[in-house]
C-alpha cells in the first residue's frame, strides 16, 4: 500500500509494505534482549485433569501461559506511571499511533567508569519538526543481556533539551534513559515526563529496541503499537517507514 502525506511543507510518498521493525523478539531462547536481572520469557503449557495444553503431548491445540517482565524482557513502551504511585496505564495514554520520527546514532563518551550520551549528540539535528526521537546508543545483537554491565545512559541536559524541543516519544536501544545504578533518583525519567510537577500525559519512553545496522539517520514515518495491557509499560513494536519526497 502506498500513501502520501505532507510534513513541513513537503509532500512525501510512503510504502507501507516496506517497514523497518525496531522491536526485539520475545520468547525465543538465546535471542531475547533483556535487562534488570530478569530471566528469559517463560512459556508453560496449561495442565488440567488428564490434559496438557501442548500438541506434542496429544492436545489438539497449544495452550500456554507466558511469564515475562515488560521492563526487562524486550522492547517496551512506558508512561509516567512507571514512576508514579498512581501506576497510570500506558495503554490509556498512547493514542497517536503514527508520527514523524527522527533517527539518530550516537557514540557515548566515557566519563570515568560510565558511558554518557551528552547534549552535543543533538547538534546534528537541524530541524526539530517531529514528535518522536529514536537514539541508537550501541550495536547490540539478539541475545544481549544488559544486566550488571553499567550500559550507557543519557545526560540530564540531553533529556531536558529534547523535552524543550517538544519530543513526545523518546525511543532507544538502551535498557534505560537513566544509569543502571542511580540510587533510585530516576532523574532522566522525571525530567522527560516533568514529574511530579506537571506530568506529561501521553508522552512515552520506549527502551530495549533492536535497531538494524542498515537504518540510516534522518526523518521517518513511524507506527508505534503496543500490546493493550493495563499497565505502566507494555511490549511494543515501533516500525519505521522511509520517506520519498515528491
Amino acid at each position: 500500500m502506498i500513501i502520501t502525506t505532507q510534513h513541513s511543507g513537503k509532500n512525501y510518498r510512503i510504502d507501507l509494505s516496506d517497514g523497518i521493525d525496531l522491536s526485539s523478539t520475545l520468547g525465543k531462547s538465546g535471542e531475547e534482549i533483556k535487562a534488570w536481572y530478569v530471566d528469559e520469557v517463560k512459556k508453560e503449557a496449561v495442565v488440567g485433569e488428564g490434559w496438557i495444553g501442548s500438541v506434542k503431548e496429544g492436545s489438539p491445540v497449544n495452550f500456554y501461559n507466558i511469564h515475562f517482565n515488560p521492563h526487562g524482557n524486550g522492547t517496551h513502551t512506558e508512561s509516567f506511571g512507571h514512576i508514579s504511585e498512581g501506576w497510570e496505564s500506558v495503554n490509556e495514554q498512547l493514542t497517536d499511533y503514527h508520527c514523524f520520527a527522527h533517527f539518530l546514532q550516537v557514540k557515548p563518551k566515557k566519563l570515568g567508569e560510565n558511558a554518557v550520551i551528552g547534549i552535543e549528540s543533538l547538534e546534528k539535528i537541524q530541524d526539530w519538526d517531529f514528535d518522536a526521537l529514536i537514539v541508537k546508543g550501541g550495536n547490540y545483537k539478539p541475545g544481549h543481556d544488559f544486566s550488571k554491565t553499567n550500559p550507557p545512559y543519557f545526560a540530564p541536559e540531553f533529556i531536558q533539551l529534547i523535552k524543550e524541543k517538544g519530543v513526545k516519544h523518546f525511543l532507544t536501544d538502551l535498557p534505560s534513559v537513566d544509569r543502571e545504578e542511580d540510587e533510585g533518583k530516576m532523574s532522566a525519567h522525571k525530567t522527560f515526563w516533568d514529574f511530579p510537577e506537571n506530568p506529561r500525559y501521553g508522552a512515552t519512553i520506549s527502551e530495549l529496541l533492536h535497531i538494524p545496522d542498515h537504518v540510516k539517520e534522518g526523518l521517518y514515518f513511524m507506527n508505534l503499537q503496543l500490546a493493550p495491557f493495563h499497565n505502566d509499560a507494555s511490549p511494543s513494536r515501533p516500525v519505521l517507514y522511509s520517506l520519498q519526497e515528491i
